[in-house]
């Protein structure tokens, strides 16, 4: 089986986060056909259409990491019920020029993760209205919701317990499956 190249889209710019927690653990479990890395969004500027044909060094060095993704994972905490605008930002500038979007057409899922008992729902659904209109077909099940992360993490305060690290290995079982359908 070929190996895919997913890029995780991490939500939130704080160091130490919960969300890149988790994207770390979801880089230690993923399947062998998955190679999963970290695409940093924190060097990019805000989107301005005035500089999008003659953009800066950040937004073309993340272009060319998502041209070169086979799929996408976005994991994301919820921020006043709905996505940061730190990742609605480099949405767009993965989408722009319209005629260079990086994201079109490859499968997308997504994550939310919550100190909250919701797990980021508000989120969750806020990210896949965009991904539609971003041509980014989503995985729908299993939606992945992961509230009260705190509890859910080992005394390291990294790596997830184990009933957390099975519910993450199946959500990455099935975006396997749904990757290898549409690429």
């Amino acid at each position: 089986m070929e190996t895919k190249k997913v890029a995780i889209i991490v939500g939130s710019l704080r160091k130490e986060s919960f969300n890149r927690k988790v994207a770390n653990e979801f880089i230690r479990l993923a399947p062998k056909s998955l190679k999963l890395e970290i695409v940093e969004i924190k060097d990019l500027t805000f989107f301005n259409e005035d500089v999008e044909n003659n953009p800066p060094q950040s937004w073309t060095d993340y272009k060319n990491k998502l041209d070169d993704a086979d799929a996408f994972l976005f994991v994301s905490p919820e921020y006043n019920r709905t996505l940061p605008g730190v990742l609605k930002n480099a949405m767009e500038i993965g989408a722009r020029p319209p005629k260079q979007n990086s994201w079109k057409g490859k499968p997308g899922a997504v994550a939310t993760v919550s100190p909250g008992a919701i797990g980021g729902l508000g989120a969750n659904q806020a990210i896949r209205v965009a991904a539609v209109s971003l041509n980014i077909p989503m995985m729908q099940q299993p939606e992945a919701y992961i509230g009260q992360i705190k509890d859910k993490l080992m005394e390291d305060g990294v790596t997830v317990n184990e009933k957390t690290e099975k519910f993450m290995t199946d959500f990455l079982t099935a975006f396997e499956k749904w990757i290898m359908q549409l690429t």
